[in-house]
């Protein structure tokens, strides 16, 4: 259900490894002078290039998703800071809660499946980024943003000197976004501050160091939807005066009202206070030290407070109301003929979590071999998570209006505050999860024409706390007598290997498994339901050709991929009656076969050129469950929001103190239902920019975001899960997310 939250972008099926061993050394100033230009990267490489994974068509708040053919996840991609993840998991407190791109982080990069595989045990990809530490001069480093519908943005880190060996980093950032739609409660829907300062201290004899670190984030994000009228072929279009993309369909006071699921308070939050602000304060401790006889010993420690808060809004169905209804505004108590969309609102008040993380890892290079050994220590625990739950009715218009309804004998009807059904489908678990891993890696050079890289990662998971089996009816308020309790441990092996055979010294093949393991985790406890805990599979294989010329690169691959166990808790909402609604809680597997194809160029000085393209087959396997009394089954339908044809084109050109540049990204069909009967049309997202270098100490940016003026609906429609037969819909009003309309971003960016 989650996955109605957050709204991400799915752009490249699996990326083609970029894995090619060493030249000879008569070869080796060849090799250097391609690097220069073109896409390749050793097998020791840990980082995918030409991915462009901070360009954000939904929003700026974070990066974008870079699919592998299953299921995004509700925070979208995976997010690391200093090897360890910002957050332990992205529920209920989101990674851009507590990172954004920033110029107090020294570097970014996204880091390939297999390498997070090995380290963490986990599948998929990872931004990692690393702060940036005290420098032994004086370092000014910020940046200034704006946009056109009012977004401001400053960033700024100082770094510098103080006693003998020590230096010191400091970083403040303020994101105030009002997005491109007007809310009438709140001047912003995206308020961020982050603020840190960290102590770094240089040993005397040279052969390392160590960091303490701190930073503070206070943030609070609104989520948008668009209602349009859905039409055949996949295609909408703008219902009434509704602008998709700059209108609010949040409702206009910004006020639910909510029952606190353990003690039954009556509490109204304001989405446009402190209510949906997560808190944080995050502790680092890292460094690197020279051991004897070659060996580096490496290592980064976290600890974490956070209080952790969602306040939410979900569309659910649209219905027509009439006079026999007897609804009528909450403002004013006028009556209300027309349509009706049915909401859930969704509190988690300021939930407490703790987060103690550490990696330590010692390698070495040993003729061949590149040895790498690590110890990984995660523990997290939750202070009673819920999610309070509410419904209520508003008007199908720009910044709608509350309704109340009181229909004599009727089973909808709400209160005074226009709300009703407080906690059905409430959230509630409480307990830590522990995991010890260790993990081991080599890149051996077995021949001049052979390399190979593989890893392994074995992990003990612990998992214990408490949960209800109590049935979420309305006005549900949980009985502590009444917890189940669960202890659970399980054992995990993830792992990947990389082969790459040179043919000649330009062609080659490489093949690549990645597998891993997981079982439940704390959040498979929310529901109302013993979660079905049985270990989750999932083996990656693929095989892929290379070639390298002096002036591109390219390489082709297949990849399989399958998934077993996930979880899902669907809001549904009944066919033949919008106004009905229920929770599911179903277990299902994916399946995904894809065929990617990626190239770079520089025909000519000054340009650059990457291509990405991707053919895929995601489907549902083993997706059954039951709902009004009637049984459905979701096997063998495409996975929602995945286009089945996925495309990047990235052209850029440096011409003196001048760049050019752009990204293009196709996605065919993208499915919006799990039925498969309702789809979006193909689509465009675009960008474009130019930068100017001033000087050595400042330079300039414009980019357009979507300069096509791509407006439209995307990732999946509300309250249409069950949905079989798309005709009764044509013509008919859906709520669903969207891309950004046309925008335009200035950057000033500064160095001393």
């Amino acid at each position: 259900m989650k996955k109605l939250i957050i709204s991400t972008i799915c752009l490249a099926f699996f990326p083609a490894f970029e894995a090619f061993s060493q030249e000879e050394n008569k070869q080796q100033k060849t090799t250097d002078s391609i690097k220069k230009t073109i896409k390749i990267v050793e097998t020791d490489s840990k980082e995918e290039k030409n991915r462009n994974v901070m360009l954000n068509a939904a929003n700026n708040t974070g990066p974008r998703d870079v699919n592998i053919g299953l299921p995004s996840t509700v925070g979208g991609i995976t997010i690391q800071e200093n090897d360890l993840p910002v957050v332990y998991y992205f529920w209920p407190e989101l990674p851009n809660r507590t990172w954004r791109q920033s110029t107090s982080l020294g570097r970014t990069g996204l880091l390939k499946i297999g390498e997070a595989a090995i380290t963490t045990g986990d599948l998929g990809f990872a931004v990692n980024s690393y702060t940036k530490l005290g420098t032994d001069k004086l370092e000014v480093v910020g940046n200034f943003s704006g946009s056109s519908f009012g977004w401001m943005k400053g960033d700024l880190n100082v770094s510098g000197p103080l006693a003998k060996g020590w230096s010191y980093t400091m970083g403040a950032y303020a994101n105030f976004d009002p997005n491109s739609f007007d809310l009438k409660f709140a001047k912003y829907s995206d308020r961020t501050q982050i603020y840190r300062a960290g102590l770094t201290k240089k040993f005397n004899n040279g052969k390392g160091q160590i960091s303490f670190l701190y930073k503070y984030a206070n943030s609070a994000s609104l989520t948008n939807y668009a209602v349009f009228r859905y039409k055949e072929g996949g295609k909408v279009e703008e219902y009434n005066d509704f602008r998709i993309g700059r209108d609010s369909y949040i409702v206009n006071d910004g006020i639910m009202k909510f029952k606190d699921i353990m003690t039954g308070e009556t509490k109204f939050a304001d989405m446009g206070g402190s209510d949906a602000a997560s808190t944080s304060h995050t502790f680092d401790i890292l460094g690197n030290y020279d051991l004897a006889n070659d060996w580096k010993f490496k290592f980064s420690t976290r600890f974490r407070y956070a209080k952790a808060s969602q306040l939410i809004a979900i569309p659910l169905g649209i219905f027509q109301a009439t006079a026999g209804d007897n609804f009528t505004y909450k403002s004013n108590g006028n009556a209300y003929v027309g349509n009706v969309n049915s909401m859930l609102g969704l509190y988690t008040d300021g939930v407490p979590t703790k987060t103690a993380l550490s990696r330590f890892e010692i390698t070495k290079n040993v003729e061949k071999h590149q040895w790498r050994f690590g110890v990984m220590e995660y523990y997290y625990q939750v202070d009673d998570f819920t999610s309070s739950r509410s419904f209520f009715n508003q008007t199908v218009s720009a910044n709608p209006d509350k309704l109340v309804r009181n229909t004599p004998g009727g089973t909808s009807n709400t209160d005074a505050d226009g709300f009703y059904n407080y906690n059905v489908g409430g959230e509630y678990h409480n307990g830590f999860e522990n995991k010890l891993s260790g993990y081991f890696s080599d890149n051996w050079t077995i021949t001049d024409r052979l390399s190979l890289a593989y890893g392994v990662n074995l992990r003990y998971h612990k998992l214990k706390g408490d949960y209800y089996l109590t049935p979420r009816t309305s006005d549900l308020l949980f009985d502590p007598t009444q917890k189940t309790y669960f202890d659970n441990n399980w054992f995990h092996l993830g792992g990947s290997i990389n082969a790459v055979y040179k043919v000649t010294k330009r062609a080659g093949v490489l093949a690549d498994f990645t597998y891993t393991e997981k079982n439940g985790q704390l959040e498979s406890y929310s529901g109302a339901v013993a979660p079905n805990n049985a270990k989750s599979k999932s083996p990656l294989a693929a095989f892929g050709l290379y070639f390298n010329h002096d002036k591109f690169s390219i390489v082709s691959q297949a990849t399989y991929l399958t998934r077993n166990n996930y979880l899902a808790r669907l809001n549904l909402v009944n066919p033949a009656d919008a106004t009905q609604s229920e929770v599911a809680t179903v277990f299902y597997d994916i399946q995904t076969l894809g065929w990617t194809t990626d190239i770079v160029a520089t025909p000519f000085k000054g340009f650059n050129l990457h291509y990405l393209i991707t053919f895929q087959d995601p489907v549902y396997k083993n997706y059954d469950f039951a709902a009004f009394g009637n049984n459905y089954s979701y096997n063998d339908k495409n996975v929602l929001e995945i286009s089945k044809v996925l495309m990047e084109i990235d052209p850029s050109y440096t011409y003196k103190d001048f760049k050019f540049w752009a990204s293009f990204r196709y996605f065919s069909k993208q499915y919006a239902n799990q039925t498969n009967a309702l789809y979006f049309a193909p689509r465009w997202e675009t960008f474009g920019g130019v930068n100017y270098k001033i000087n050595n100490h400042f330079d300039i940016g414009l980019t357009a975001v979507n300069f096509l003026n791509q407006t439209g609906a995307k990732g999946t429609i509300n309250g249409a899960e069950l949905i079989t037969d798309a005709s009764g819909y044509y013509d008919q009003l859906l709520v669903g997310s969207y891309i950004r309309p046309f925008t335009l971003e200035a950057s000033l960016n500064f160095r001393f």
